[in-house]
């Protein structure tokens, strides 16, 4: 499906222009946006815009990192989206010429609804031209980020209130890491994109634009802060997870080791007196089972009183 937009000498926006008309003179500007192309359209891409093979190559490849590069007279820029609900990375390209900006994305982005309807209710349309076209789409991507990782630190809170400590809410601390390196690789080269384009010699002449893009990266670096804080928090779970496991194994095998400790005189003695030797003079004695047993008792009554005032039988 394509988009298209333009805009007349008189600043009037029309929508719906065929491709062939968008290079007529009467129109100073146009926007199309490729959304999940057939074949035919993306050949577009080659016959009539005539963009770079290698940035075509780009579109219709594997995800590539965000980046911008030059292409004759053309920035492309690589951008990700991400899915609320999977957190799948998806990528929008962008070509960004002189008088127009060109869109391409292999899936539909809810996002561009949004983009759309700032576009179409642009009050100064004036101010509509390539560059605040692209501000408009990272603007909008890098806003769709805040809600996922607000997502995820309402959940780790609520983990931290509850001072839950259960395998199962480890579980999902690790799937929460998970996500968080899923979104480490997109914002991160994000605001290192907004940052080059911020400091680009060939985006210098945007004058007031610097502004926007600027505050963009803001966003990114705030988000950034929020990633680190977020992963800090989940490994101070993790550990505070391992340490309890941690100290639980240590009680039971401390507990395990006193009554090893208080059989092992109790075995010893039942051992020797069952070796059964002709010239053992207490096999013989008429209270000797009950002596022995009475000192059995006492010795394990013994031990188990001292190992309680040491705190190692109920680990005070």
């Amino acid at each position: 499906m394509i988009h298209t937009f333009a805009l007349t000498q008189d600043n009037t926006l029309k929508q719906g222009v065929e491709i062939n008309q968008l290079n007529s003179p009467d129109y100073k500007f146009f926007w199309v946006d490729l959304d999940q192309p057939t074949e035919q359209e993306i050949r577009l891409l080659t016959d009539f815009f005539h963009f770079h093979p290698l940035a075509i190559e780009d579109c219709l490849h594997f995800i590539q990192r965000p980046n911008m590069s030059f292409y004759d007279n053309v920035l492309f820029f690589v951008l990700h989206s991400l899915n609320e609900s999977s957190l799948k990375c998806e990528e929008i390209d962008v070509f960004v010429g002189e008088n127009y900006v060109v869109s391409f994305h292999l899936q539909n982005e809810p996002v561009f609804k949004e983009i759309i309807g700032k576009v179409i209710g642009l009050k100064n349309m004036k101010q509509m031209g390539p560059l605040f076209i692209l501000h408009t789409i990272i603007d909008e991507l890098v806003d769709n980020y805040f809600p996922i990782m607000h997502q995820i630190e309402d959940k780790l809170t609520a983990f931290e209130e509850n001072e839950a400590r259960s395998r199962k809410v480890i579980d999902e601390v690790y799937d929460i890491r998970a996500d968080l390196i899923r979104l480490r690789k997109t914002i991160i080269p994000m605001r290192d994109l907004l940052y080059r384009i911020t400091n680009s010699g060939r985006i210098q002449e945007t004058g007031q634009y610097q502004h926007y893009f600027a505050d963009i990266y803001d966003h990114l670096m705030k988000l950034t802060d929020m990633l680190n804080g977020t992963q800090e928090i989940t490994a101070d779970m993790r550990e505070n997870f391992m340490s309890v496991q941690s100290y639980k194994m240590n009680s039971i095998m401390m507990t395990l080791t006193v009554f090893t400790t208080i059989f092992m005189p109790l075995t010893f003695i039942v051992g020797v007196y069952g070796m059964n030797f002709e010239n053992m003079p207490e096999l013989h004695w008429r209270y000797g089972y009950f002596i022995v047993l009475v000192f059995m008792g006492l010795i394990a009554i013994g031990m188990s009183v001292w190992f309680y005032r040491k705190g190692w039988l109920l680990n005070k």
